[in-house]
């Protein structure tokens, strides 16, 4: 990878976590659009991103697209299961940068409360390569194998098969 392409990612992972970072105060009210609606608390995320001109418009909402997936995501499966934030990372939280994992608990168990009341779906089922996701783990929808995200990352090509379609996997049940 080129070093321009690496700063542009490095970029765009470290405006997921500052979005997630917004979204987290948002919902705990230090910042952000009043009221509990999780979508208008992504945009308020997405926005500020824009202007203060952390992100093009286009990347902002990429991203937020990427943030509200994961974060739809790991709530459904915590309201299904009746896990806790712990369970759901399934690796070793060490591992993980502390600070994204407790960005996630706090915007994930708000998110849940949220998501059993509106009973909101995820974006989409999928995930897939050049995305950016937050830890935990896909599972290559070509070829089986177990991709471990441990922090905030742009998702690579499956390396067995260079496959670039993955399923979020919590354990016994499978993301989507």
């Amino acid at each position: 990878m080129s070093e321009h392409a690496e700063k542009k990612h490095t970029r765009l992972v470290d405006a997921y976590n500052r979005m997630l970072e917004r979204f987290r105060e948002a919902i705990h009210g230090a910042g952000g659009p009043p009221g509990t609606d999780f979508g208008v608390k992504i945009e308020y995320a997405k926005e500020r991103a824009s202007e203060l001109g952390e992100l093009t418009r286009e990347e902002a909402e990429r991203i937020g697209d990427y943030l509200q997936r994961d974060i739809h995501d790991a709530a459904e499966y915590l309201a299904d299961t009746g896990q806790e934030m712990t369970d759901w990372l399934r690796f070793d939280l060490q591992l993980a940068e502390q600070r994204i994992a407790e960005l996630f608990a706090g915007a994930v168990d708000t998110t849940r409360l949220e998501l059993d009341a509106i009973e909101q779906r995820a974006l989409q089922s999928d995930w897939y390569s050049g995305d950016i996701t937050g830890p935990g783990i896909l599972r290559c929808s070509k070829c089986g194998h177990e991709l471990r995200i441990e922090t905030t990352a742009h998702i690579p090509p499956c390396p067995e098969c260079q496959g670039t379609v993955f399923r979020k996997e919590y354990g016994s049940r499978t993301g989507g």
